[in-house]
């Protein structure tokens, strides 16, 4: 009866998306078979934002899975694409989507997370459970979606960049216990994407939503190191590029600053954007922004890096 109601959700929900105005209709994969690991229960439907900062934001995720966009022309890399939103809610409208789209457009065959929330009333270790299964489901399936399993990277924006580098850096540390076929890969990306990302949970950086959520109002000094990406930033991170702006309230550039200065310091791959302004949230920004660059300086990274070809090549 639980298998029953999960799959009745999954088939639903992209329905009552669109009816909210969301994108079209697209294949969604569960990431579990049956109840998700991890404390927690969602009463009712899930919600999605009306107005304001949270307009098209999801929340209330009951059922964790993977919105899938297939390119017209595959580049045989993917990229798994979290949104922010503070573990409160998923930037849907803002940010993920329209990079999924974007790069799906290039050629990346693109998942994007629809994780749980602590605030929902999940464990705080929810998310990153949902995170690492995704990154395993993909990584088993790489051929199904005509992806190579060495180019399968991910990519997040605010508290979705923290999920993303935690996902990054830990992609061993057992969340969870699983022993279907999908457990047998490891969940490492072979490259980060983090658009300005929380990294850190510590002083003069605690003030975030992110920190709340993960690790309570009580300040334990063990608890933000435990969940601080810059704690596990070594030379076996996968290559990372980081994206802020200076003018940054939420997550000030120094979070980004800091992760760099801790990978390059430990002879990890890494590279940093610092744009002069943009603030919070921008997405893809817009045209006449500075940030719209970023799109073309991660298409050039991942030439550089082999990821994928350059066009025409």
């Amino acid at each position: 009866m639980i298998r029953f109601l999960i799959a009745l959700l999954v088939a639903l929900a992209p329905a009552a998306l669109a009816a909210e105005g969301a994108a079209p209709q697209r294949e969604e994969i569960a990431l579990w078979p049956a109840t998700p690991p991890g404390n927690g229960k969602v009463e009712g439907p899930e919600k999605i934002g009306s107005e304001g900062s949270g307009l098209g934001a999801v929340s209330n995720v009951a059922v964790p899975r993977m919105r899938v966009y297939r390119p017209a022309v595959p580049n045989g890399a993917a990229v798994l694409v979290a949104g922010g939103g503070g573990y409160f809610r998923i930037q849907l409208k803002k940010e993920s989507t329209p990079a999924a789209e974007w790069l799906a457009a290039q050629g990346f065959t693109v998942f994007e997370l629809i994780y749980r929330l602590p605030n929902d009333g999940w464990d705080a270790s929810a998310p990153f459970m949902d995170a690492q299964r995704a990154m395993k489901i993909i990584r088993t399936r790489a051929g199904e979606f005509g992806v190579r399993p060495d180019r399968i990277g991910i990519m997040g924006f605010s508290a979705g960049g923290h999920l993303a580098g935690f996902t990054a850096y830990q992609p061993g540390r057992a969340l969870y216990e699983g022993k279907d076929r999908f457990e047998h890969v490891s969940a490492r990306p072979d490259f980060a994407v983090l658009l300005f990302p929380v990294v850190t949970l510590r002083k003069p950086y605690d003030t975030t939503r992110t920190r709340r959520e993960i690790v309570g109002d009580k300040e334990t000094p063990a608890a933000e190191a435990a969940w601080s990406l810059d704690t596990y930033a070594t030379k076996d991170a996968p290559p990372t590029i980081i994206f802020a702006a200076a003018d940054d309230p939420t997550t000030p550039p120094g979070h980004g600053i800091l992760l760099f200065q801790t990978l390059v310091a430990a002879g990890a791959s890494a590279e940093l954007h610092l744009f002069r302004d943009g603030g919070h949230g921008w997405g893809l920004g817009e045209p006449e922004q500075v940030i719209s660059q970023w799109p073309g300086l991660f298409t050039h990274w991942a030439q550089s890096l082999q990821i994928i070809e350059k066009r025409g090549e």
